[in-house]
């Protein structure tokens, strides 16, 4: 049976996938802006589960977690979001990213059973190398639940073997060395990496981290399959959050920045 990230790639259109931080900038209107997302054509959705020492981003996703934080989200919160948002929306598919410690601290078993039961279609794990994420992919695995791995410029060839073995859904090229958000680095140097990443697996290759202009997405999906923008996104809620700007005003600046973004990439 092929659930929603499968599904989306049997149309071989370049996709969008966007994220930001569950909760932020609270529950409310985290939810507002996630179904704002959806109904803006976004492909796919990646909501990141706060945590306090979130090391791969950058300030502006980490100030969005401690935000979440703030207002009390966690894990269980964050299932309630993706659960309502499934009242509106059977579709697109929904991405938790995030660490593993809320994970562990939760319980791999209880959940991976929640985000069947809250419509949820793949993970990444940041900071679980595939070494020793055997444990919580094989029950993704078995409830249907993609696994999605990250392939970052130094990665080896040895490693890469390891990271493809049990990869699923697609594979999440960083485009940079770096922290989200940072400054987006060579074109070139990045066309060569993913094509030769795509010459090794049937995956789709999404492209994240750093895109932040309409110019990059559009270079970037002419090899790659899709891509992902986040602190871009997360940064428009940071406005509305400190310079009070109306949540209306800021659902319309998205919707007209995912509108731009899908037509960059056609």
């Amino acid at each position: 049976m092929k659930n929603r990230i499968q599904s989306i790639f049997l149309n071989k259109s370049k996709k969008l996938v966007t994220f930001v931080t569950g909760g932020d900038p609270n529950y409310k209107n985290s939810l507002k802006i996630i179904n704002q997302l959806a109904e803006s054509g976004v492909d796919i959705i990646e909501i990141g589960m706060p945590f306090s020492d979130p090391m791969a981003d950058g300030p502006i996703i980490q100030l969005a977690s401690q935000r979440a934080i703030e207002k009390n989200i966690d894990l269980n919160k964050i299932f309630k979001i993706c659960k309502n948002f499934r009242k509106k929306n059977n579709h697109t598919p929904i991405i938790l990213m995030g660490y593993y410690n809320p994970i562990h601290y939760f319980g791999d078993k209880k959940f991976i059973n929640k985000c069947s039961k809250s419509g949820i279609d793949g993970l990444i794990i940041v900071d679980l190398q595939p070494e020793n994420d055997g444990h919580l992919s094989s029950i993704a695995k078995k409830n249907n639940i993609e696994f999605i791995r990250l392939v970052t410029p130094t990665t080896d060839k040895l490693r890469l073997q390891t990271i493809l073995a049990n990869a699923s859904g697609f594979l999440y090229y960083v485009s940079i060395t770096g922290i989200t958000g940072a400054k987006f680095g060579n074109i070139n140097k990045l066309k060569s990496s993913v094509n030769n990443l795509k010459n090794k697996t049937k995956l789709p290759v999404i492209v994240g981290f750093g895109i932040k202009t309409n110019m990059q997405a559009k270079k970037i999906s002419k090899f790659a399959d899709g891509i992902v923008v986040g602190s871009s996104i997360v940064e428009m809620i940071q406005e509305h959050f400190i310079d009070k700007i109306s949540l209306n005003n800021t659902l319309k600046k998205i919707n007209n920045f995912i509108k731009s973004l899908k037509k960059a990439i056609k």
